[in-house]
């Protein structure tokens, strides 16, 4: 096993979080009155800007060559050491994302200021609660943009191409590695940092946690991407936009079955892609549900 129990049970906790957490503010997302009209679902307007104008049977094609794209800029930023645009890049995608994620629940000027106030805690001032706190946030906020823009086959095709493409960088070419440790040592990861030293710290002893800001420090730390996060829940917020809300909240149980059977096999100080066992899980999820479907 990975990690110690406890710290495995930690990580499908806060995985599981994050996937009902971006569900719930998908579905605060649904317009249920133009939904019930139209007889299919209907998504409000985003509190700032516009979706882009895709096709949802092709999207995956264009969502797919961005990844790549923001990928391979991303490695130049790091191999020509340009830091400072990378976190100003950072900086925005968190802010844009936080705002999207509140605006489920606040007015979007409110939601902005908030987006701003703690974006700006994460990226310049960062520690390991208000990291992982915005880490619950940012996913459902990127579900709200993206979900309306796929149909269940083109989410399902994605989906199959991140998991191949994951097992690629980590496992072949070893440039997620790279941007993995990378990221960590720029204090600028995208995804959840689980230290371990937080169990042992202590108020008593005098040991102060919030010296623990990124997986820079030198502490044992079980982290979990922001794309293992993110595209399973797309693709449950597709299945709930297709199929129905419980069948788009069964698909989280089966994506953490996926990730629990990674941690369970894998072995520590070692790099495994996420994505395959993930994205396996998400696709029985999806048959199950069908098939629920079938028999009612």
């Amino acid at each position: 096993m990975k990690h110690a129990l406890w710290m495995t049970l930690l990580l499908l906790g806060m995985f599981l979080l994050a996937q009902y957490l971006g569900l719930g503010i998908v579905y605060k997302y649904i317009d249920r009155e133009q939904s019930a009209a139209a007889g299919e679902t209907v998504f409000k307007e985003l509190p700032f800007g516009e979706r882009p104008p895709l096709q949802e049977e092709t999207s995956f094609l264009p969502i797919a060559l961005v990844i790549l794209i923001g990928t391979a800029l991303l490695l130049l930023l790091i191999r020509f050491k340009l830091f400072w645009l990378w976190k100003g890049w950072f900086f925005l995608a968190v802010v844009v994302a936080l705002t999207m994620a509140l605006g489920a629940f606040l007015k979007p000027a409110l939601a902005a200021v908030i987006a701003l106030l703690f974006g700006t805690w994460k990226v310049f001032r960062p520690n390991v609660f208000v990291h992982n706190f915005t880490e619950l946030l940012i996913y459902g906020g990127l579900a709200v943009i993206f979900v309306p823009l796929f149909s269940l086959l083109s989410v399902s095709i994605l989906l199959v191409l991140i998991a191949l493409y994951d097992a690629y960088a980590v496992w072949k070419s070893k440039h997620m590695v790279t941007l993995a440790k990378s990221q960590a040592r720029a204090h600028m990861f995208a995804g959840l940092l689980l230290p371990y030293q937080l169990k042992r710290s202590s108020v008593g002893k005098g040991r102060k946690t919030e010296k623990i800001k990124s997986a820079g420090v030198k502490v044992r730390t079980a982290i979990l991407g922001g794309g293992d996060i993110g595209f399973p829940l797309i693709f449950a917020g597709v299945v709930m936009k297709e199929l129905g809300v419980w069948q788009g909240f069964l698909i989280p149980f089966f994506a953490a079955l996926g990730l629990a059977y990674l941690l369970w096999k894998s072995e520590d100080k070692k790099f495994y892609p996420a994505m395959p066992f993930i994205g396996a899980g998400c696709l029985v999820g999806l048959g199950i549900v069908l098939l629920i479907g079938m028999i009612q």
